[in-house]
């Protein structure tokens, strides 16, 4: 019977009326909740409003036009229908307890309230902007709009749920939430999931400004956050994937486990947070100021540690950056997984500390101003850029160091093959520079400390450079200083200059000054010498004890000289007369001259003059010496004296003429190098001729054209008509072709070893095919190949380096061959194909195959594939590098040697 008892309305039959819960009345008594028993249905038009309360129990019913505006409404009704209400504007609280269900609620934006108890069900709920449902039993297809609050806790659960932009899903204790990575669960557009502590959420998407909160003692499993989207942890998250615009923070006390990072993928690991196992690839990047363990940096991922972050077991593979920030020591112990390869890179950035690291073909460390590194290792094709400061670095085979301006790097040791270059504005300090290796000191660069230079180191410096060279051994001929070629002082110290005998010292060369330039050679004390130079300066050098040493003065070659066929001063001419003097004939005279054997007469038309002054520094056939044919050379009484011509006189043999220089055997016929200075005629027949001087048969003078260079002698004057050529005006062939010559020479020199018992005319001397093959920078520096196999060399190019000098050992084929070969071109090593290898791919150079070639090369015969260098040619790149890229240059040598073994003419000065 319904009733009002103790201010409720309790109805267990049919009741209807209009009333509002609180303020409704019941036969006359007041209530302000009603309880609606089994059986019972409560009909009519009622608000429950703020305080009214109604309780709907199993098989009860709530029917009419109720509305819920503030009030609150506790149902455990199981039967579909029998809870009929309408949401109001000031919201209220909707309870489904144990074993309700509930379907199609919708209420207004605003506090309305739902909660599904344990064992209670609801579905379809359409929840706007300021709602509330905390659901601990089970929630079907929920709807979640912005500003509305969906909460799953105590084991609660749901299915179909859709979280729309602005919306809050959260995953409370007790609770484990699958999101199975539906789409329409992803957190976008400011909608956040939240995993609070004790819940558990698998398989979610944060996208576009949405965002996934796992709070202390949540944890969350499979996420996947990109686009924009975020993933913040505190507490614990495994096998999260983090792709194009998806930001994951670790907050202190959080962790992440397992966790893949994509392109446009990051993760912020804050102090106190925790990240291990993660995988970096391709445009990824992980910025750690709490800890990281087991790491893995792919190609084109980045790994930074800053702010004292740490990290463990880290692997930096190909194309990997890593780097080192602010306030964060840390060190590589030269772990395997670390080694900077292959285009892999780790920085060192201001205020960082990186130790004991290593880099290996094609890798590079580079340190920041304002950072540091330590005990690196440099091998195989490593670089290592610094700014700021590196001490105990190790440069091995194929490594290169480049100190920027204001870089430093002390301590260092540079083995064989490796390099070190400083560029104006950075210092080296104490350096040990081994067999093999070698360092380039630019100008403006400057030395701290003691730079020590072992036998077969090298080093270039600049006068400026301060500091202290010592040279190890006693024939140290590593250093190289530049900046002094018109005078100047070396404010460097050199110790350790010493020798044992001449041949067997050191020597530092000087760029630029030749032994020509300097007229004096004077002491300041024990420590210092000064060089008087021509220009009116001098060269003052800082060498301790200096003047307890001998000292020599060398230099090379200063250019090229022609020499044209002619007679020296009493070369006897056979005439009608009988034999006279080359220096005695004059125009008119009658010569006797061969034609095909039969001996006729021939007019001299024109005698001449000129004075020859050797050049010593040339090349013996080059400098100017006469050459000089023994008596009896030839043959018995040819010729019957010795005969002195120059060395492009041709002699005639077997219907052909010979140049006298090939066939030069250092015996029979030689250079006479005691004659430095004499006079040397000319004559000349009407028609070029075979005349005999001293015996031998050689030619009179074809006017080439270089008639004017001499004096005429005699008191006539002959008019002379167009310049002649050996192809259309000679008396004979002029032979240089090494099927022909080479027997002549060989006779002649057998002649010889028989004529002088126990005297061999000359051998040729000892010689090598090892063409000593390296690369000069524009800035000098000296680059040994990294690789060197079946002909293909490759170097490791310093960075910012436009161009290179191909610097080879160099001999001329008539030295190493004979004589007798027409080939007195310096040839250093014949290039083939050459390439250029950069971080975008393969790039062909060249520009040695140009008609039109750089200081160095020679023309390349017809059809050849290859072009030789006179030892010392000019190699322009295609671009410039950038100041931290390291590139590899690949040259195929299609041909090498021989060379001479014997000392290279320098073009340096050199003090010995």
């Amino acid at each position: 019977m319904t009733a009002v008892t103790s201010g409720l309305l309790w109805v267990d039959n049919y009741t209807s009326g209009n009333s509002n819960v609180p303020g409704g009345s019941y036969n006359g008594s007041s209530f302000s909740g009603v309880v609606i028993e089994a059986g019972g249905t409560w009909a009519g038009s009622h608000v429950v409003g703020s305080g009214g309360t109604i309780t709907l129990y199993n098989n009860g019913a709530l029917t009419g036009n109720v509305v819920l505006n503030g009030g609150h409404i506790a149902s455990y009704n199981k039967i579909s229908g029998n809870q009929n209400f309408s949401w109001g504007a000031s919201g209220g609280t909707l309870e489904l307890r144990q074993g309700a269900i509930d379907y199609g609620e919708s209420p207004l934006a605003g506090s309305a309230v739902i909660t599904v108890s344990s064992g209670a069900t609801i579905q379809s709920t359409a929840l706007q902007s300021g709602n509330l449902m905390t659901v601990k039993g089970s929630a079907i297809s929920a709807i979640i709009s912005s500003g509305a609050t969906l909460t799953f806790t105590d084991g609660g659960s749901g299915s179909y749920t859709s979280l729309g932009a602005g919306g809050t899903l959260n995953i409370g204790s007790g609770t484990v939430y699958d999101n199975q990575h539906t789409t329409s669960l992803t957190a976008v557009s400011g909608a956040r999931i939240n995993v609070l502590s004790g819940g558990v959420l698998s398989n979610a998407d944060a996208g576009n400004l949405g965002a996934i909160i796992v709070s202390a003692g949540g944890s969350a499993a499979g996420a996947i956050v990109s686009s924009g989207g975020g993933l913040g942890i505190q507490g614990t998250a495994l096998n999260t994937v983090v792709k194009n615009g998806g930001v994951v923070e670790i907050a202190s006390g959080g962790s992440a486990v397992s966790n893949t990072v994509t392109s446009g993928g990051s993760i912020q690991v804050d102090s106190g947070g925790t990240v291990a196992t993660t995988t970096v690839s391709s445009g990824g990047s992980v910025t750690v100021r709490g800890t990281a363990t087991s790491t893995t940096i792919s190609s084109g991922a980045t790994l930074t540690f800053t702010d004292g972050g740490s990290g463990t077991y880290t692997a930096l593979n190909a194309g990997g950056t890593l780097n080192i920030g602010s306030g964060t020591v840390y060190n590589n112990q030269h772990t395997t997984s670390l080694t900077a390869v292959s285009g892999a890179r780790i920085n060192v950035l201001s205020g960082g500390v990186l130790s004991n690291a290593d880099a290996g073909n094609l890798g590079a460390i580079i340190v920041s101003a304002g950072g540091s590194a330590a005990g690196v290792v440099l091998s195989n094709g490593g670089g290592l850029g610094v700014q700021g400061t590196a001490s105990n670095t190790v440069v091995n085979k194929g490594a290169v160091i480049e100190v920027a301006s204001g870089g430093s790097v002390v301590s260092n040791t540079v083995n064989a093959g490796g390099f070190i270059q400083v560029d104006s504005g950075g210092t080296v300090g104490t350096t040990t520079v081994s067999s093999g290796g070698s360092v380039n000191v630019a100008s403006g660069a400057s030395i701290s400390g003691v730079l020590t230079i072992q036998n077969a180191g090298s080093a270039t410096i600049w006068n400026t450079a301060s500091g202290t060279v010592d040279l190890q051994g006693d024939t140290n001929g590593g250093l190289v200083i530049s900046g002094l070629a018109s005078g100047g002082t070396l404010n460097t110290v050199i110790s350790g200059f010493s020798g044992t005998a001449a041949g067997n010292s050191d020597s530092i060369e000087l760029v630029g000054v030749k032994a020509a330039d300097v007229t004096a050679v004077t002491y300041q004390g024990t420590d210092q010498v000064t060089l008087a130079l021509t220009n009116g300066n001098a060269i003052v050098l800082n060498i301790v004890g200096v003047s307890t040493r001998g000292f020599a003065l060398t230099d090379g070659s200063n250019g090229w000289l022609d020499y044209e066929v002619c007679f020296l001063s009493g070369s006897m001419i056979q005439t009608s007369e009988g034999d006279v003097a080359v220096e005695d004939i004059r125009m008119g005279d009658s010569v006797v001259s061969y034609t095909q054997g039969t001996a006729q007469t021939a007019t001299v038309s024109w005698a001449g003059k000129a004075h020859a002054v050797v050049r010593s520094e040339l090349m013996a056939d080059e400098a100017g010496y006469p050459v000089r044919i023994l008596a009896n050379a030839i043959a018995e009484g040819v010729p019957y004296k010795d005969l002195l011509i120059t060395p492009e006189h041709s002699l005639f043999f077997d219907g052909r003429f010979v140049p006298a220089r090939m066939l030069v055997n250092g015996s029979s016929i030689l250079y006479d190098k005691s004659i430095t200075s004499y006079d040397y005629y000319h004559i000349e027949t009407e028609q070029h001729s075979v005349i005999r001087a001293d015996g031998m048969l050689t030619e009179s003078y074809l006017d080439t054209g270089n008639r004017r260079a001499f004096q005429q002698e005699g008191g006539l004057v002959s008019l002379h008509g167009a310049n002649r050529s050996w192809e259309n005006d000679a008396a004979a062939v002029l032979c240089v072709e090494r099927e022909f010559v080479e027997p002549v020479y060989q006779k002649i020199k057998a002649r010889a070893e028989e004529l002088y018992e126990g005297v061999s005319a000359s051998s040729l001397p000892e010689v090598t095919t090892d063409p000593d093959l390296h690369l000069v920078t524009q800035q000098g520096a000296t680059l040994r190949p990294v690789r060197h196999e079946n002909g293909q060399y490759s170097f490791m190019l310093p960075p910012n380096t436009d161009s290179v000098r191909i610097v080879s050992r160099a001999s001329r084929p008539a030295d190493t061959i004979g004589p007798f070969v027409d080939d007195r071109r310096l040839l250093g090593v014949a290039v083939g194909t050459v390439t250029l290898v950069t971080s975008n791919g393969k790039l062909d150079i060249i520009a040695h195959l140009r008609a039109d070639k750089p200081a160095g090369w020679h023309a390349e015969a017809e059809g050849s594939q290859s072009v030789w260098t006179n030892g010392n040619a000019v190699l322009p790149l295609v671009e410039k590098l950038s100041r931290d890229e390291i590139r590899l240059l690949s040259l195929s040598i299609h041909a090498a040697g021989p060379y001479l073994l014997a000392e290279d003419k320098q073009a340096d000065a050199r003090i010995a």
